[in-house]
C-alpha cells in the first residue's frame, strides 16, 4: 500500500485510484486532487475524460504528455475550497502545487473552477496565480468612536 500522491493521507487505493479508474468523484476538491495525481501517474485520458467540452478544447495532449514526462511532482496543497460539496452544482479549488523541472524546484498557485454535469464534477478552468481582493484601509478619527467596541471616543480609548 502505498499513499496517495495528492496529499490527502490517504492510501491511493481509497482515494484517487478508484477516481482515475473511472468512478465520479464525489467533491470538486476530490477532482482536483485526481488530477494532480493523473499528471504524477501519467494517467492524461482522465484529464481529458474529467474536463468540460471547452477544457478539452484548450487541452494540448502533446504538451501535457511532455510536462508529465518531465516533471517529478512534489507536492499538492489545497488552500481554500469554495462551495463544490456533495449537494453543490459549482465550485472552485484554490490550490498550490510544487515540482522540479529541469533540475529547478518550481510552484504554481491556481484557482480552478469546477461544475456538474449530468451528475459528475468537471473541471471548467482556472485562474494562475490568483490575485486576493485589495485590502480597504479606513481612517480613524480622532472624535469617532473607538474599533474596539468601546463606546469611547478614539483618542481617548485605544488611541489614534
Amino acid at each position: 500500500m502505498s499513499v496517495c500522491v495528492c496529499g490527502s493521507g490517504l492510501e491511493f487505493a481509497a482515494c484517487c485510484e478508484p477516481i482515475l479508474a473511472g468512478q465520479p468523484a464525489p467533491t470538486a476538491e476530490a477532482l482536483m486532487r485526481s488530477r494532480y495525481a493523473a499528471y504524477a501517474v501519467g494517467n492524461l485520458d482522465h484529464l481529458e475524460r474529467t474536463a468540460t467540452s471547452e477544457a478539452r478544447e484548450a487541452f494540448n495532449r502533446a504538451d501535457a504528455e511532455q510536462v508529465a514526462d518531465e516533471t517529478t511532482w512534489l507536492g499538492l496543497e489545497i488552500r481554500q475550497v469554495v462551495d463544490g460539496g456533495v449537494e453543490d452544482e459549482t465550485g472552485q479549488v484554490e490550490f498550490v502545487f510544487r515540482y522540479r523541472l529541469q533540475g529547478r524546484k518550481m510552484m504554481q498557485h491556481e484557482l480552478a473552477d469546477f461544475r456538474r454535469e449530468d451528475g459528475l464534477w468537471l473541471y471548467q478552468g482556472s485562474q494562475m496565480n490568483p490575485k486576493s481582493p485589495p485590502v480597504r484601509v479606513s481612517k480613524v478619527n480622532r472624535n469617532d468612536p473607538c474599533a474596539c467596541g468601546s463606546g469611547k471616543k478614539a483618542k481617548k480609548c485605544c488611541g489614534v
